[in-house]
């Protein structure tokens, strides 16, 4: 590797916008209704579980500066995370088992509030008289798609060195060729992949990166098949920086859809994120793009109609990609493998 490249400027982040108010800056219903039970919840933590409330405020790291409502314990971070500083460890956190759950933890509100109904129709409409008991067939139907549609299976990321993951499931709708890119600095290749309300839609970090900038753009909610939704819809745009040299600029965008209308994007501006990371996510049907400098090295190892898996499937390599320099100094090469295999362990969610 040259001196060059370890010695290539790195970008300075970005403030968060002011239109970006919280994780899921498209609001909705579900998202009114989890606000309204949070204000209810922390009155009652004040009140009846105050040595809770202490214990959780002595264990707290960071600032809460920038938060739209007090900041108790580790859920009240749900829809403020990219605005404050405050954490817990994975010690201190008891809701850390949720990440347990094979749900995508920013559905999980939408799954009571639809599925629980559902369940409790069909259940009610199965146990009438024939002929009247297949009319649960059509409540059951929609309790399975709420059910599937919120699901977060677990995905093995791969490791090699300047490789780039598919940032959503789907099927590739787009590589486009782009002369220039104003964050990139130069040429591009954009990758669109196009999300039924079948699909995974849980979005994942292509690169270890660094997050440099978030921009929200409120829009439409044209078909994401349409060519015009990757302009008018609403999205959310990301930029990052990749940790290892030449510290590449890349981008995600995530698109609305004609249903898909609540974007979640829960990144911190100047934080590191893994490969295979889950950054947010895009409910019920969507768009997501991929966006990276072109070079003679760089091989696109997908193609139109092909489908894809987060985090899973290589989206393109660089060749001329190394193994990035042991932070610990090669005569300590074994604690570096280490720390890949517990960053894999870590993505593998």
């Amino acid at each position: 590797m040259s001196d060059l490249e370890l010695s290539a400027p790195r970008a300075e982040p970005v403030s968060l916008p002011e239109n970006l108010t919280s994780v899921q800056p498209g609001g909705g219903v579900c998202y009114s209704l989890e606000l309204a039970w949070g204000r209810w919840r922390r009155c009652w933590l004040r009140n009846f579980r105050k040595g809770y409330v202490r214990r959780m405020a002595e264990s707290r790291r960071g600032s809460t500066d920038g938060a739209p409502h007090e900041i108790l314990d580790p859920r009240d971070l749900k829809f403020c995370r990219n605005r404050v500083e405050a954490d817990w460890d994975a010690a201190d956190d008891p809701f850390r088992w949720r990440e347990k759950i094979p749900f995508a933890r920013w559905g999980l509100a939408e799954l009571q509030i639809m599925g629980w109904p559902l369940l409790a129709a069909t259940v009610a409409a199965g146990l009438l008289p024939w002929p009247y008991w297949p009319i649960a067939l059509l409540p059951g139907v929609l309790f399975l798609f709420v059910v599937s549609f919120f699901r977060d299976p677990s995905r093995l990321i791969p490791q090699q060195p300047g490789q780039l993951v598919s940032p959503a499931d789907g099927k590739i709708s787009e590589i486009t060729e782009l002369e220039h890119d104003e964050f990139i600095g130069g040429p591009a290749v954009r990758i669109g992949v196009f999300l039924s309300i079948f699909n995974v839609h849980i979005n994942r970090i292509p690169s270890r990166s660094r997050v440099i900038e978030l921009r929200y753009k409120p829009g439409l909610f044209i078909n994401a098949l349409n060519p015009e939704s990757a302009i008018k819809n609403e999205a959310l745009w990301i930029g990052l920086e990749e940790e290892a040299p030449p510290h590449r600029k890349i981008i995600v965008r995530q698109i609305a859809g004609l249903y898909a209308r609540r974007i979640v994007c829960a990144l911190r501006i100047g934080e590191v994120v893994e490969r295979g990371h889950q950054l947010g996510m895009i409910k019920l049907g969507s768009r997501t793009e991929l966006i990276v400098p072109a070079a003679d090295d760089l091989r696109i190892d997908v193609k139109l109609g092909q489908r894809v898996q987060a985090g899973s499937t290589v989206f393109a390599h660089y060749e001329s990609a190394t193994e990035p320099p042991c932070p610990h100094g090669d005569a300590d090469r074994a604690r570096c493998e280490s720390d890949d295999e517990s960053r894999l362990e870590g993505a593998t969610t």
